[in-house]
């Protein structure tokens, strides 16, 4: 099938099927959907293929910075447009940003490598972004190529690593800011320098068949992160990184994730939420059919003191956990530094979440840890069909404080916070 068609088809089901009607009440109008279809088919001559390759690029490992940046351009500013990054082929980036608004819907097919430049001093101007798309709606991300962050020189070099050197920013691999109606599918992103993919602000958005992996002792490398984003779908991926494999932190709502293999990691996060005594916001978050396998935490709410906000309706469900450390924790005295964080009265609000059909194995004795703010506890905390034990099939423990959390068990639950 010539690219030429494939973005056709790539439009019809984008215009069907697209993140935006899922944040609409009751179903699509078909009616419009039916008549912009009418519009690509009518466009169909007017798609304009854009490769790399004939701006410049060589594909043979060197900078190609210049070339991406010019045949961006060019699709950028046609209408119904393919980037083609061409399979076999191995392209170095230094950072560089895609920005809209562009002339109509486009798409860039990743085939081949993209490798980030080595050089730490190429990010001067700005240490925490390597490529980021910023201002683009209908778009499309994809291709079952690699976007291969080149991590190594950045986490030798990290604070968390050797605690001799100061903290410094290190970048962001892979961000999509203030897009809408965007999928993002069948891509392998490894070795970032810090975060793998950053949805920053984004509307509408689809991110499925990924594949995202790091060495288990890269520091920050987390697989997906989401802040100020809303109406996500995730799912249909597999995660293992040096840290969350999702986080989810202030303005995020309206998130689906489903379908997640995460391993090793730090679990799935939501939070942190709170730091430096800052409101944060998020809700209407599930976790539903992940597969959690030697992740230093399970499914995981963390909260700094000082704090306020809330983090409410989330549901966590149908979740397998194979020796997984703290498989349900949530943690409202969160503390990442190196002096003691100071007891704080004010907390951001834990309510409203389900556990429901959580099965496996703890490497811990508590599978269960509810630490919870005296001043707001965590309130209406449901556990359903919860069956995790220690490996070996030893019992687990509970560790839940009746006065700061809330809970209310159903069906069978092991281990227990009500006995």
């Amino acid at each position: 099938m010539s690219l030429q068609r494939r973005f056709i088809l790539f439009l019809v089901v984008f215009l069907l099927y697209s993140p935006c009607y899922y944040s609409l009440p009751g179903k699509p109008n078909f009616n419009i959907v039916s008549k912009r279809i009418d519009k690509v088919g009518r466009s169909l001559a007017s798609v304009k293929t854009v490769n790399v390759n004939h701006y410049g690029a060589k594909g043979d490992g060197s900078d190609a910075t210049k070339a991406f940046k010019k045949a961006w351009k060019t699709a950028c500013s046609s209408r119904g447009s393919v980037l083609v990054v061409p399979k076999n082929k191995n392209y170095l980036l230094k950072p560089i940003t895609f920005e809209g608004p562009c002339k109509s819907s486009i798409a860039v097919q990743i085939h081949g490598t993209v490798r980030a430049s080595g050089d730490r001093s190429a990010y001067r101007n700005d240490m925490t972004r390597w490529l980021v798309f910023k201002n683009v709606h209908n778009l499309a991300v994809q291709g079952g190529g690699t976007i291969n962050g080149n991590g190594k020189i950045w986490w030798e070099n990290s604070c968390k690593v050797n605690d001799s050197l100061p903290c410094k920013d290190a970048p962001t691999a892979l961000t999509f800011y203030n897009c809408k109606n965007l999928v993002v599918k069948n891509l392998k992103i490894k070795n970032a320098q810090k975060m793998h993919v950053s949805f920053e602000k984004c509307v509408g958005v689809q991110a499925l068949g990924l594949k995202i992996t790091a060495p288990e002792d890269s520091p920050n490398t987390d697989g997906i992160h989401l802040t100020r984003t809303q109406n996500i779908r995730i799912s249909s991926s597999v995660i293992g990184t040096g840290d969350d494999c999702i986080s989810i932190v202030n303005g995020s709502r309206k998130v689906l994730a489903t379908g997640i293999t995460c391993g090793p990691g730090h679990g799935i996060s939501i939070g942190s939420l709170g730091s430096g005594n800052s409101e944060a916001h998020v809700s209407d978050i599930t976790v539903n059919m992940a597969t959690l396998s030697g992740t230093t935490n399970g499914v995981r709410i963390k909260t700094w003191q000082g704090g306020s906000g809330s983090a409410s309706n989330i549901k966590f469900q149908n979740i397998k956990m194979h020796n997984v450390d703290n498989p349900i924790i949530i943690d409202q005295k969160y503390c990442d530094q190196v002096e003691p964080c100071k007891p704080q009265s004010r907390a951001v609000q834990v309510k409203n979440v389900l556990y429901q059909n959580i099965k496996g194995t703890s490497s811990s004795n508590e599978a269960i840890k509810l630490i919870c703010s005296d001043k707001f506890p965590c309130r209406e905390i449901v556990f359903q069909g919860i069956d995790i034990h220690v490996r070996g099939k030893a019992a687990a423990k509970a560790v839940c404080n009746s006065n700061n959390a809330k809970v209310t068990e159903k069906g069978d639950v092991s281990p227990s916070c009500t006995t």
